[in-house]
């Protein structure tokens, strides 16, 4: 009886502390999510009444053209991903080793991601507003200024700017986790390597990037779904305008504006579908690409 009141007592414990975290978690999370998916069936606005429409909401999401456009925007957003996660890869094997200054440059890559986003939206729209920051530097270099484009109206270009200030912010994160998972590594693995006559971009690829094929994962999962969410960089610059109205820019409006309840959460909805679908296409891949790391402690064929 004594082991039983004891046992009892143990898992009232265990009870107690979840259960508050698990009370907060489907009041705050699940529960809102639900109600999200139910109001994707009908039409309806914040104050009123509201009439159930089926599936409607979901056809139009591929018959809108500004939402079939910011689809095609987050594109962009994908490609600069990629060429942040090369030179974060790229800066954290290069900084996870003894380097001059190396804490000093960690630092500085690392602060743009400290600092909120609205104010980065802010210092980036005059920085590339015609004839400020950026404009005067590309003079200094001999660029006519009469002849440097609107980066910001241009269409096309002021994606590209856009999805720049995205990837100047989110650089030092990526680059951090990227550390973290280098610095990790066994170095007797480098020293053996050495023995065996191993170059640097052979070690790279037989140790490193085997050893933390978890952490690309999770920094390929952060890039894809922040492409497809992307809303501070276009919605404080340029209010989405000269198409550069994202997924979640047109959303907001949708919601707020139109006050389409029901098409928004229907847009909410697709939205996590895509990013679940694409986040297993990638693991899929990279379970292929990885398919000959050893899944211990990263010990296989050097050479």
């Amino acid at each position: 009886m004594k082991k039983f009141n004891i046992r009892y007592s143990k898992w009232a414990v265990i009870l107690a502390f979840i259960s508050i975290p698990l009370l907060l978690l489907f009041t705050f999370t699940y529960l809102p999510f639900g109600e999200m998916v139910t109001y994707s069936f009908y039409k309806m606005k914040y104050i009123g009444e509201r009439t159930f429409v089926g599936l409607k909401n979901y056809k139009d999401l591929f018959i809108r053209d500004d939402i079939f456009n910011s689809l095609k925007l987050s594109l962009y957003y994908m490609g600069g991903s990629v060429v942040q996660l090369v030179l974060a890869l790229l800066l954290a094997t290069l900084l996870s080793f003894k380097t001059r200054l190396g804490n000093l440059f960690k630092g500085i890559l690392f602060f743009p991601f400290l600092i909120n986003g609205i104010a980065i939206g802010f210092i980036f729209k005059f920085f590339f507003t015609h004839g400020f920051v950026f404009d005067t530097v590309l003079g200094w270099l001999g660029f006519p200024l009469d002849k440097l484009p609107y980066w910001l109206k241009t269409q096309g270009l002021n994606n590209v700017s856009l999805v720049g200030t995205s990837v100047w912010r989110y650089l030092g994160q990526n680059m951090v986790l990227f550390i973290g998972a280098i610095m990790s590594v066994d170095s007797e693995l480098y020293e053996a390597a050495e023995l065996d006559g191993a170059s640097k971009v052979q070690q790279f690829f037989h140790i490193i990037l085997p050893s933390i094929k978890t952490i690309v994962t999770l920094n390929i999962i952060l890039s894809i779904t922040g492409s497809l969410s992307a809303f501070e960089p276009p919605f404080v610059i340029t209010k989405g305008a000269n198409g550069t109205g994202t997924y979640f820019i047109i959303m907001d409006q949708v919601a707020h504006t139109s006050q389409k309840v029901g098409l928004a959460s229907a847009m909410a909805v697709f939205l996590l579908l895509i990013i679940f679908i694409v986040t297993i296409i990638q693991k899929l891949v990279l379970k292929y690409a990885f398919r000959n790391a050893d899944t211990g402690n990263g010990k296989g064929d050097i050479l």
